[in-house]
C-alpha cells in the first residue's frame, strides 16, 4: 500500500535523533497484553491489523503474530527504518509506510483492529476515530496501548530516574496545548473522547510484568524522548548518560536494575445492535 506523496512530504523530523535510543530505550509491550487484545478480538490469518503512529514497530511485530497482514503507519522516515529493521530482526512481515492519522482513508480498511501505542496525544483525536469508523470491521475494534511504571518497591528507581532526566529536559514547545506527556499515565484520559465517538463500548486489560533491564537501556530511555532530545548537543548527551549512569548504579545489581512494567490496553468497540 502506497500513501500520497504529500503524506510522505510531511514526514516529520520530530524524532530524528531520538529513533535510534527509542527501540532500545522504550519498553516493549507485554506479549501477553496482546495475546489477550488478540483473543478477545478474535485476531486470525484472515485478517488485517493497522498499527497507528507504529514508531519502531512495537506493537505491528506483536501482532503480526496473530493476523494475517499488519500495516504500520507513522509520519517519521527514521521510526519507518527503525520498524523494518525491527521487522526483520523478529523475523516478521510488516508493511510499513510514511502518513499521518490525517491521511486515512476507507482504503486502508477492512481491519479488524488498529492499535495505536505511544502517539494518540499527536493526534486529532476526533477526526481519527471518525475515520476509523470507515475502516474498523463492524465487530472489529480500535486498541489504546500505554506503559506505565507502577508504584512497586521494584520501581524504586523511578524517582531518580524522573529527577536526572527532567533536569536535563527543554521545554517542548511543539507540544500541543492541553496535552500532556503520556509519562506515568494509562490511556483512561481518553475515554470521554471515546465514549463519544463510534467506538462507545470501552473495556480496559491491564498486564504486570517483571523485567530485568541493563543499566544503560535507562540512558537509553532517557535519551529516547525527541521532544526533548531533538538536536542535543554530544556534550549534553555525554553529560545526561555520566550523571544518569551513576545516579541510577546504587540500583543496578550486576549492571541490572529490576523493574516492573504495566502494559495496559483500552479497548473501544461499537455498541452492540
Amino acid at each position: 500500500m502506497t500513501l500520497s506523496s504529500e503524506a510522505i512530504s510531511h514526514t516529520t523530523d520530530r524524532y530524528r535523533d531520538a529513533a535510534g535510543y527509542y527501540t532500545t530505550g522504550r519498553p516493549g509491550y507485554p506479549p501477553l497484553l496482546i495475546k489477550r487484545v488478540a483473543d478477545l478480538l478474535g485476531v486470525d490469518r484472515r485478517q488485517r491489523v493497522i498499527d497507528l503512529g507504529t514508531g519502531p514497530g512495537f506493537l505491528a511485530i506483536g501482532f503480526a503474530g496473530y493476523a494475517g497482514e499488519v500495516l504500520g503507519i507513522d509520519p517519521s522516515a527514521e521510526m519507518l527504518a527503525a520498524a523494518g529493521e525491527n521487522a526483520r530482526q523478529a523475523g516478521v512481515t510488516v508493511e510499513f509506510v510514511a502518513g499521518r492519522s490525517s491521511d486515512l482513508e476507507p482504503r486502508f480498511g477492512p481491519a479488524r483492529l488498529v492499535t495505536i501505542g505511544r502517539a494518540f496525544h499527536w493526534m486529532d483525536t476526533v477526526d481519527t476515530l471518525r475515520r476509523l469508523d470507515g475502516i474498523v470491521d463492524p465487530d472489529g475494534a480500535v486498541a489504546l496501548f500505554s506503559d506505565r511504571s507502577p508504584n512497586v518497591a521494584e520501581n524504586v528507581w523511578r524517582a531518580t530516574f524522573e529527577a536526572v532526566r527532567e533536569r536535563y529536559a527543554a521545554e517542548d514547545r511543539r507540544q500541543k496545548p492541553g496535552h500532556a506527556s503520556h509519562l506515568g499515565h494509562g490511556s483512561s484520559r481518553y475515554d470521554e473522547v471515546l465514549l463519544a465517538s463510534a467506538f462507545s463500548a470501552v473495556e480496559r486489560i491491564s498486564v504486570l510484568e517483571r523485567r530485568a533491564t541493563p543499566l544503560e537501556r535507562f540512558v537509553d530511555r532517557a535519551l529516547s524522548f525527541g521532544a526533548t532530545w531533538t538536536g542535543a548537543s554530544t556534550t549534553l548527551v555525554e553529560d545526561l548518560s555520566a550523571e544518569l549512569t551513576a545516579a541510577l548504579a546504587p540500583y543496578a545489581v550486576d549492571g541490572v536494575i529490576h523493574e516492573v512494567i504495566e502494559g495496559q490496553a483500552t479497548i473501544a468497540r461499537r455498541p452492540a445492535g
